[in-house]
């Protein structure tokens, strides 16, 4: 083998392994990551408590003050 065939699969091999263990990286952080969840996040107007709830309701009422609740919009 001539040196540019050596050189070349030695970075093609570097590359590759590079490839391969970010891949892997990749698949483990998907694994062990939360969700995203599809829940409501609101903020209360009285007391300013921030909460979650389900994705089906519009209005909902604080845990800590009883207040009802619009959702919260970024």
């Amino acid at each position: 083998m001539n040196e540019s065939s050596l050189i070349f699969a030695y970075v093609a091999g570097t590359l590759g392994a590079l490839s391969l263990i970010g891949l892997w990286y990749e698949q483990r952080r998907k694994r062990f990551e939360p969700e995203p969840t599809e829940d409501h996040i609101f903020r209360c107007e009285k007391c300013a408590f921030v909460y979650t709830d389900d994705p089906d309701v519009e209005r909902s009422r604080c845990p800590q003050c009883g207040t009802m609740n619009e959702e919260f919009k970024f």
